[in-house]
């Protein structure tokens, strides 16, 4: 019998790690843009096509490579970051695995030219699946160039899995925000389909958080800045009445290096906690900056996966840099400097220094004596000045209307029964409707029974493309962050079947004109960004249709809510119009809508 364990070729091996590496267009370039950060390059510019998957390009001025060390940059776990074992302990680069551009080279046609400051030539490298097609030397500025052209042009079912370019576009846009955000000393460019989309210049963080958020950014920021002698914070949090309905705005940094930690994510809510409105996100960006001893970053591919030594301790440090700075703003005098001198306002006569001291007094009854039982005396009262809220309540108090006919048919009406159809139903906690039905009694949740109505009667304007829309009387204006506003213009088209109109009014900014009809709706503008907020929500948790999943994220923000009253009108409609769905036992999520509790079972509780 021949043996069957076989060595896999380097080609095929590269191609299993990149699926690991590189799962998408925006994978690659991070791993790009880290290595152009990790080179100290003072200028990074991207250029984009097709949302990376035709080409991505980035050139940079670092310090390049030489024609041997360009040669070997394309090996597996070639890397300048590490040495040996223990330099895992002391990582302050961004890369450091020597996988990037291995597997780059293994699913796309890769193109590189390099060159140091001190060379007077440059090499050009061709590569594709991960065979070199020509080397070659070649006149360049010095740094780095590199094309990615072609992405998975060799793994077709991985390219056939690629999402919509405006999806693609967005993951790209993650990722850019996150190396240039932390990075404001290196200036960006990022261009797509030859059109220029940021333009970033050197600066200081705030410069750069502002140019990539937008202008509105520069008043909604405060400061976060704590030093000790194991962590330094720094960065900026934002101001709690501008919290957003989206997640969008939240960068966390360890070293300089983006992550995700869900339990250092609890340390800035609880900082929050009572400051924000319902349904409401904290903004934040903030850099840990911690000894690379006490941390692990070789968890996951992406880097993006952290573990902490003490981890209680950094939550509490976090926690106490983010209430500090908040605490601060709450407290910090608000002096209006742009008072008009015409107004003439004497200072000295709010001044305490000019008021005289009066030593306060405690009215006291004379003739009360706490053993004996009788009540003490009515005519007794604290003096009332001028300014005492007490005497006009007990003035208003005191006054007796002199007709009591109003009042005598306010306690008929009061006392009259209500008729039998006014007990149909019954309201719960404004949570749950009670009502009798033949075999026992019934309990619905309103808030998961309007959940369903509004999912079928969604899905049935999409299908039929019958739109509804009222028009506002004032329209509103909304600011999203780059993400969610490609997000909301690649589902402009059904949302508008929806009922939603909107326009462009900016980059990032947009103008509401109307809102689903039949629902009253206060703030389509918020409305939009629950929705948005549900519908990435819904995409990461269960991968599913985006029709379907726009449905049900409008069905979720937009049903009325528990705590709610309802008027006996208005629990017959939700009841019809439950009964009239198609699945009206469940609501979209696998929840059930009602319990029906029969006469069998009301019987045995007694």
């Amino acid at each position: 019998m021949t043996d069957i364990i076989k060595l896999l070729p380097d080609s095929v091996a590269n191609q299993i790690a990149a699926g690991e590496v590189i799962q998408r267009p925006a994978s690659a370039v991070k791993e790009l843009l880290e290595n152009a950060v990790d080179a100290g390059a003072l200028q990074i510019d991207v250029l984009i096509k097709d949302s990376g998957k035709t080409l991505i390009q980035i050139v940079d001025n670092g310090c390049g490579m030489s024609v041997t060390d360009a040669r070997m940059s394309f090996e597996r776990h070639a890397t300048s970051k590490i040495k040996k074992a223990d330099d895992l302990f002391a990582i302050r680069t961004k890369g450091f695995r020597g996988e990037a551009l291995a597997s780059i080279a293994a699913i796309a046609q890769v193109e590189l030219r390099t060159r140091r400051q001190e060379d007077e030539w440059g090499t050009k490298i061709l590569i594709e699946g991960s065979v070199v097609s020509d080397q070659q030397i070649c006149s360049c500025a010095a740094g780095t160039i590199i094309l990615v052209k072609n992405l998975f042009y060799n793994v077709p079912a991985r390219r056939n899995f690629l999402k919509s370019n405006q999806i693609e576009m967005r993951h790209i846009l993650d990722e850019f925000f996150r190396v240039s955000m932390i990075h404001p000393e290196i200036g960006f460019n990022l261009t797509h389909n030859e059109k220029e989309i940021y333009h970033l210049y050197a600066g200081n963080q705030k410069q750069r958080i502002v140019a990539l958020f937008g202008q509105v950014y520069n008043e909604r920021l405060l400061g976060v800045n704590q030093k000790t002698e194991f962590v330094s914070i720094d960065g900026f949090v934002g101001k709690p009445e501008f919290s957003r309905k989206t997640r969008g705005e939240q960068y966390f940094f360890v070293n300089k290096r983006f992550i995700k930690h869900p339990y250092l994510h609890h340390a800035i809510e609880n900082a929050f906690q009572e400051l924000l409105p319902k349904d409401s996100f904290p903004t934040y960006f903030l850099n840990i900056s911690v000894d690379p001893a006490e941390i692990d970053v070789n968890i996951h591919p992406t880097k993006t996966e952290v573990n902490f030594r003490d981890t209680k301790l950094i939550y509490a440090i976090l926690h106490g840099a983010v209430r500090k700075s908040i605490g601060q703003y709450n407290l910090s005098p608000m002096i209006d400097f742009d008072v008009d001198p015409e107004i003439g306002i004497d200072f000295g006569e709010i001044s305490r220094l000019n008021r005289p001291v009066v030593a306060p007094t405690i009215p006291v009854d004379p003739a009360f004596n706490p053993f004996n039982n009788q009540p003490p005396r009515s005519d007794f009262r604290r003096p009332a000045g001028n300014d005492d809220w007490r005497a006009l309540f007990e003035e208003k108090k005191n006054e007796l209307p002199h007709d009591t006919t109003d009042q005598t048919v306010t306690k008929q009406q009061i006392d009259k029964p209500e008729t039998e159809g006014s007990t149909r139903f019954l309201q719960i906690k404004q949570s749950y409707i009670l009502t009798r039905i033949r075999s026992g009694i019934m309990l619905i949740d309103q808030h998961l029974a309007h959940v369903r109505i509004l999912y079928e009667k969604f899905l049935q304007q999409l299908s039929r493309n019958n739109p509804g829309s009222q028009q506002e009387l004032f329209p509103h204006t909304i600011q999203l962050n780059p993400a969610d506003a490609e997000l909301l213009r690649e589902l402009k088209n059904d949302l508008e079947i929806l009922g939603f109109h909107f326009e462009d009014l900016g980059q990032f900014s947009f103008v509401v004109n109307g809102s689903p009809a039949g629902l009253s709706i206060n703030d389509p503008g918020s409305q939009l960004e629950v929705i948005l907020e549900n519908f990435k929500k819904n995409k990461t948790d269960i991968n599913i249709d985006n029709k379907l999943n726009l449905a049900r994220s409008m069905a979720m923000s937009m049903a009325i809510k528990n705590g709610v009253t309802l008027s006996d009108q208005e629990m017959a409609a939700l009841v019809d119009n439950l009964f009239a769905c198609m699945v009206p036992e469940t609501a979209p999520d696998g929840r059930k809508t009602l319990v029906i509790l029969s006469f069998a079972e009301l019987f045995s509780k007694f």
